[in-house]
């Protein structure tokens, strides 16, 4: 679509509706694989399963939450599909064409996070595999700088420079990156499972972990309930919809690929529910395989890589996590953030020079590490900020303008979506109120109950949601359908 008198404040070729739709299925499919299949991914299903007691309770939880995050999903995948724009472009039909950069920056902020997260588990893999060189480990031991050991920075920063490379060419680059980087975790994920499940004797679903080691290891998590009790479950589907919420907002910006809604209906089924009930069963199977033969819990696949007898089978693991886990970065924390400085400097900053910014964000978070810690924890407060963003963007989409915008008037300074001055105020008061709930009472008080932050991103969805509907509704009654 050629979009005439846009204006340069809110338009460059970055930003602009796709013209080129060549994500089939395949693609749509390997963007789920290259989010879940990573060493944060399994490390936070490996977790969630310590809470749920027995197999039989983690695949429901964790099947429950897969189709929930299968709807989710495919309501912003759809409106991708449909206009063809990037997530800060969709959001400026409900925040304005300023007002956008609120929910923009927020994103972007968020991805910097997992970026650094996410960088560093990547280089923790090599990192395991290094200090089993004697010299290695003994300098890993004996030298620190910022906070961390040496070897753990040289790491973080080779890693981190790597993702750089796979940017310099565009989109269609990171297409072809993710199409094969995500089927090669599950070769080795396989592989991990089979060489644990040969060493332990069998397959076991039985779960095998005492519940004083489980009482033990989620102690300090904040989810409700003993592990296997229904509190418990309930939380870990809560925490596997909100490990997704960054998503939620940015799918769009791979969603406009599309070429059309079938591509994209049929990547989701087969990328979420069913690839992400698997690669939660394997992990399942994984962790009380190790658990058996190693008598410890052990949640980070590197942790277990590392302890194989055969030095290949170490190496061949290490890279293979270190490389998926590169594909997640790319996909979810590159990507969106890129998109997003780039909108709130489109004359000035373009995709690449966007994604730097969001990779040099995460090197300045690194000696501070604030990923570090309980996985669901971490989980909860990062997607609680998003959910009133999300609640205001699918109403405003779905409810009140029923599926349909016109995607010219998003890059004009005085067309349908200036509202007050280029800012929505409605949706503003709405998503500010939905954070205050989602995130700063249950997290910097304790005015809540100490389960609300479990579901806190559920709750800024819903009340943001609702506050935006009836302030837009009182404002100007119903919105007339525009294609």
């Amino acid at each position: 679509m050629t979009i005439s008198n846009a204006s340069p404040q809110l338009y460059n070729e970055d930003l602009a509706p796709a013209t080129e739709r060549n994500w089939g299925p395949f693609s749509i499919f390997n963007v789920w694989t290259s989010d879940v299949h990573s060493l944060w991914g399994y490390y936070l299903a490996a977790s969630l399963f310590l809470f749920c007691g027995s197999f039989i309770n983690f695949l429901i939880a964790i099947g429950i939450g897969s189709l929930i995050i299968y709807f989710l999903m495919s309501l912003v995948g759809v409106a991708g599909v449909r206009t063809g724009v990037p997530f800060p472009v969709l959001a400026r039909a409900s925040f304005g064409i300023w007002g956008a950069n609120f929910p923009a920056i927020v994103r972007a902020i968020v991805a910097c996070f997992w970026y650094g997260a996410q960088t560093a588990a990547a280089s923790g893999a090599i990192v395991a595999l290094l200090i089993r060189n004697e010299g290695m480990l003994q300098f890993h031991q004996t030298s620190h700088f910022l906070g961390h050991s040496t070897l753990e920075v040289i790491c973080y920063v080779v890693i981190w420079a790597l993702q750089l490379l796979i940017i310099q060419r565009g989109m269609e680059t990171v297409r072809r990156f993710q199409d094969w980087a995500g089927p090669a975790v599950w070769v080795m994920m396989l592989i991990l499972a089979v060489y644990l499940v040969i060493k332990a004797g069998g397959i076991s679903l039985n779960g095998n972990i005492p519940m004083d080691v489980l009482l033990e290891k989620t102690k300090d998590a904040g989810v409700p309930g003993v592990p296997g009790s229904f509190e418990a479950l309930m939380a870990v589907a809560a925490i596997w919809v909100t490990y997704f919420a960054a998503l939620y907002l940015n799918f769009c910006d791979f969603s406009r690929y599309s070429p059309d809604e079938r591509s994209l209906r049929i990547g989701n089924i087969w990328g979420l529910p069913v690839n992400l009930i698997l690669f939660s069963l394997v992990a399942g199977i994984t962790t009380i395989a190790a658990f058996q033969v190693y008598g410890e819990v052990l949640l980070h696949p590197d942790q277990i890589s590392a302890k194989f007898d055969s030095w290949f089978l170490a190496l061949l693991a290490a890279l293979t996590f270190a490389v998926a886990t590169l594909g997640i970065n790319v996909v979810a924390n590159f990507v969106s953030p890129a998109f997003d400085f780039s909108n709130v400097f489109p004359k000035y900053v373009d995709f690449k020079k966007g994604g730097y910014i969001a990779a040099l964000i995460a090197l300045v978070l690194y000696p501070f590490a604030p990923w570090e810690g309980g996985a669901a924890h971490f989980v909860n407060i990062i997607g609680a900020t998003m959910g009133p963003i999300f609640g205001v963007m699918m109403v405003d989409y779905y409810m009140i303008r029923k599926g349909w915008l016109n995607v010219e008037d998003l890059y004009r300074e005085h067309g349908e979506y200036r509202f007050q001055n280029g800012w929505h105020v409605n949706a503003l008061i709405a998503a500010g109120i939905g954070i205050v709930f989602s995130s700063i009472l249950p997290n910097f008080t304790n005015i809540l109950p100490s389960w609300w932050g479990v579901y806190g991103w559920f709750f800024g969805v819903a009340i943001s949601g609702a506050i935006y509907y009836g302030l837009r509704a009182k404002s100007i009654g119903a919105v007339p359908k525009t294609a």
